[in-house]
């Protein structure tokens, strides 16, 4: 395992597990290992319940590992919270609905004390290809624009870090596509570290470095795959016969990643 610091993210030998009932607890993650480099966009995928957005909690700050240790730039992801150094998008938007999209995105500035950067926020509305919307409301806007909006916001501080959960799983097939293709295009702009969750295999094959399966619950790492098809990726790489032949052997992965067992034992 390499040295703590010496990635973007690092999960060392983390177990995670939740109280049930009292004296019983379910073990969502157990040694789980990973790291992830700077710059780099990593998938994971996984059956039901098998921990993959508790892995993205944990980075987030938003859980404690039970055991193990969770590192972002070699620091306590509280630490680059309460710097503002992490971007965090879910399947939920959670826009506020009174507010332009503009407004939100220029949200965490206010959050952080800041005044608002207007000139990033105009970049990001150009980056998300949403400049003519600026000062449109949620509900004036469709799923995936506002989807957008939402990981424009992320985007806001310049973080260290994107993570994303699901972000396009509320939308249809169509437009999920095209967030996808989005979603390429922005981070080859933007060369962020991303660490983003998902069930979609073409979508972890098409937007990811690396893909990360696990296995059913308790969440383990059961496979790491290198997606070397060549960047910038559009429709015609979704065509390449090696695009398919890819998503087929991560698939039948996924479909071989049975849970390893019920994961409920006695709470220490």
């Amino acid at each position: 395992m390499p040295e703590l610091g010496d990635h973007a993210i690092t999960l060392s030998d983390v177990v995670k597990e939740f109280p049930i009932r009292r004296g019983t607890s379910v073990r969502a993650l157990d040694r789980f290992d990973l790291t992830i480099g700077h710059g780099e966009f990593v998938a994971i995928l996984g059956p039901s319940g098998c921990g993959k957005s508790t892995v993205l909690r944990l980075v987030a700050g938003l859980e404690q590992p039970t055991e193990g240790q969770v590192q972002v730039e070699g620091r306590e992801p509280a630490e680059l919270i309460r710097e503002h150094r992490l971007g965090v998008a879910f399947q939920e938007h959670a826009l506020l609905p009174w507010a332009s999209a503009r407004s939100n995105i220029g949200l965490p500035f206010k959050v952080a004390g800041r005044p608002v950067d207007g000139p990033r926020v105009d970049a990001l509305l150009e980056l998300v290809g949403l400049t003519g919307f600026a000062d449109a409301r949620p509900r004036q806007l469709s799923g995936g624009m506002r989807q957008r909006v939402a990981i424009a916001r992320a985007l806001a501080l310049n973080p260290d870090v994107l993570l994303l959960d699901e972000p396009f799983g509320a939308l249809d097939a169509v437009t999920r596509r095209r967030m996808n293709l989005e979603l390429a295009r922005i981070w080859m702009a933007q060369r962020i570290t991303t660490l983003l969750v998902t069930h979609d295999v073409d979508e972890a094959v098409l937007l990811a470095d690396r893909v990360v399966v696990m296995t059913g619950r308790p969440g383990r790492v059961r496979h790491i795959q290198q997606v070397e098809i060549p960047r910038p990726r559009s429709t015609e790489a979704t065509r390449d016969p090696a695009f398919h032949a890819l998503v087929d052997q991560l698939t039948g992965l996924l479909d071989a990643a049975e849970p390893a067992g019920p994961g409920a034992r006695p709470a220490a």
